[in-house]
């Protein structure tokens, strides 16, 4: 070997070591900066939760929309979705578009009242004088409960079939044909056949052409009116279905404040209360001005923020008018509901997102890719 080859030799072995050595002090200082890292892990991650509450406190326009959140659902708690007065049956009646004057007389034969019969007289299932026990064990609700034309569900059918057919059905299935006594009201003449009831209003939809479907679209809007006439009175009307199981429990049942007219509001109340949460979300999301996924996520938990404020703030105030005033018409029931589902879901996701932020974060740090 040559003095040239051996230098040439040298001058390799130096590079590979001094390779080897910038490594090993590469790998030194990364060990020192991931072991400083973990003894400060701590105080990093107090770092870390602080940034996200800066990111997610709720700014000067936030503000703006907490305080429209809270006037809109404050607002609708009085001006829309308050418990209805209840009115007795004759006045709800007169009150409720659509109701006509009506008057027994029933000339027809059996299962085939004419359309002016059907217009002019009341519906046959409110029928009941002569009905001989076919109409007990209803309770405080009486034949809302026994008739099964009351019934909000299944009336839609039994009761649109014995308007269409001038018959009443009982909450067990057994029909009777009212006609006009000569007092000029209803009552209850002769046993009729649930079957026939039921495959006369068929035949009157398929088989007698635009005259048949005119007396079926007439007996279906009569069976509204009439629902929505009952559903407010003293009494209401039971919840669907569970007068076909046990009328007595049904009419028990709506002893306790659930009927009808309470579910309605109910339902009513939470709707709307849905509906403003929904329009103050989209509106506020339009606001986000990064396309980066975190970023989404964090303006989301200051959208969520908005609404459970909102929520909180409106049903605690609703709570102490009805402490105060003593009044149930206020209670907001369905808004309270939605306030608990939202304080629910809402700490939820921000928890979530919280997590994934502060340990996405500082697991970037350990891998020295966070950018303060």
């Amino acid at each position: 070997m040559n003095s040239d080859d051996f230098l040439k030799k040298k001058a390799k072995l130096d590079e590979s070591l001094g390779k080897t050595f910038e490594d090993l002090e590469k790998g030194y200082n990364e060990t020192v900066r991931v072991r400083n890292i973990v003894d400060n892990t701590r105080g990093i991650l107090d770092n870390l939760d602080n940034q996200f509450c800066q990111k997610t406190g709720l700014t000067k326009a936030d503000m703006v929309f907490l305080f429209t959140a809270i006037g809109l659902q404050i607002s609708r708690q009085y001006l829309l979705t308050k418990f209805p007065q209840r009115l007795d049956d004759q006045t709800a009646a007169n009150n409720t578009l659509g109701h006509e004057k009506e008057k027994s007389n029933r000339l027809h034969r059996y299962y085939q009242p004419s359309l002016d019969e059907i217009i002019t007289n009341p519906v046959p299932f409110d029928a009941n004088i002569g009905a001989n026990g076919a109409l007990s064990g209803g309770g405080k609700l009486g034949h809302r409960v026994t008739a099964i034309g009351h019934d909000p569900i299944l009336g839609l059918i039994f009761g649109t079939a014995n308007i269409a057919t001038s018959t009443l059905t009982t909450a067990i299935f057994k029909s009777y044909h009212i006609s006009t006594n000569e007092k000029k009201r209803d009552y209850f003449k002769s046993k009729a056949s649930t079957k026939l009831v039921l495959s006369h209003t068929l035949d009157k939809l398929i088989h007698q052409g635009i005259e048949g479907k005119t007396i079926i679209a007439t007996s279906i809007m009569k069976e509204i009116i009439h629902l929505k006439s009952d559903v407010n009175t003293k009494h209401s009307l039971p919840l669907p279905g569970i007068s076909a199981i046990n009328p007595k429990m049904a009419s028990k049942i709506a002893s306790y404040g659930f009927d009808m007219s309470n579910l309605s509001t109910v339902v009513k109340q939470s709707t709307y209360s849905i509906l403003i949460n929904s329009m103050i979300a989209m509106i506020h999301r339009m606001f986000c001005e990064s396309d980066k996924e975190i970023d989404i996520k964090l303006h989301e938990v200051r959208t969520r923020k908005i609404i459970s404020y909102s929520n909180l703030i409106a049903s605690s105030s609703n709570i102490a008018v009805v402490a105060a005033t003593q009044n149930m018409e206020f209670l907001d029931l369905g808004g309270l509901a939605v306030t608990i589902y939202r304080l629910i879901t809402d700490r939820k996701f921000i928890r979530d997102v919280k997590e994934e932020f502060i340990f996405g974060a500082y697991k970037n740090i350990v891998m020295g890719d966070y950018l303060i």
